[in-house]
């Protein structure tokens, strides 16, 4: 193989990628994360109540055949909720990591290839933001802009952004020391070029175990947000909402905190082992060390 053809050896090494087992973490994780989808899919086409109808008659109903998990204090299925809830979570996820990688991903590249003042420059004020917890700047968001799901997302997205950004620049300086990055320098390629040809291909699994273990905190600040009344604004159900309306009858209906609570549980655990087994299965160094 030629060292001046780095994408022949980018692919001698994917065979030995797809040669590792799957991990007990990427096959649990895989799997929890897939039936959270297939529950915001389904609720797309199908819920066993319509799951904003407010219905006096039927409130705090215990489960049974028409009502699965019951009803809450509105009335209200709480399983129709459960599953139009893991659509809003989803969606929140999905929209905050794209804007945290759509960001950090370009800023960590441009900080690892930049001139050694320039990158430091660069990540001395992406740690300005690190000073800004998802739950901080969401807030803050809220306080101005007034409470929502999309200043939600957008927020949880910007307080993400110094995660991948970090990460990413770290990625690129070990690619930039490589043997075919010099030789794609030495025959006349730009940064440009050198960034979306040889660098980009090669840190894109950080990227992609960044983004599950990302979509698991952004689960999470979501359902907190919403708990504390600065996310998903009613009647669109959300999980952690759904929490917040039931904590003055732990007492007497304790499974209306438990239902929701099992849910965001659940979905945390579920993409951080999907995180952590991507990590296993794309990082090599870890499989040496064990």
């Amino acid at each position: 193989m030629s060292v001046l053809d780095p994408q022949a050896a980018v692919a001698s090494a994917a065979p030995e990628r797809r040669r590792r087992p799957i991990t007990g973490s990427l096959l649990v994780g895989g799997v929890i994360v897939a039936l959270v989808i297939g529950m915001a899919l389904l609720s797309f086409v199908w819920t066993p109540h319509d799951p904003t109808l407010v219905d006096a008659s039927v409130r705090l109903q215990k489960p049974s055949p028409e009502y699965w998990f019951g009803t809450d204090k509105f009335g209200r299925d709480v399983f129709s909720q459960i599953l139009v809830g893991s659509r809003t979570t989803l969606f929140v996820g999905f929209v905050a990591v794209g804007v945290a990688a759509v960001v950090g991903v370009p800023l960590g590249i441009v900080a690892g290839m930049a001139p050694r003042w320039f990158g430091e420059l660069l990540m001395r004020g992406n740690d300005l933001l690190l000073a800004f917890p998802a739950l901080l700047l969401a807030i803050m968001f809220a306080a101005v802009y007034g409470a929502g799901t999309l200043v939600a997302m957008i927020a949880i997205g910007i307080a993400s952004i110094p995660t991948f950004a970090r990460l990413i620049r770290g990625g690129t300086l070990q690619v930039m020391q490589t043997e075919y990055v010099t030789a794609a320098r030495a025959a006349g390629r730009g940064p440009f070029a050198i960034g979306l040809r040889h660098v980009l291909p090669n840190v894109s699994s950080l990227v992609i175990v960044q983004a599950s273990v990302g979509f698991a905190i952004a689960v999470l600040a979501e359902a907190a947000l919403s708990f504390l009344g600065f996310g998903t604004p009613p009647p669109t159900p959300s999980w952690g909402r759904m929490l917040q309306e039931s904590q003055e009858l732990l007492a007497s209906a304790p499974r209306l905190a438990v239902f929701p609570g099992v849910a965001i549980a659940v979905a945390v655990l579920g993409f951080n082992l999907l995180g952590d087994g991507l990590r296993d299965r794309f990082d090599p160094k870890l499989e040496d060390r064990r």
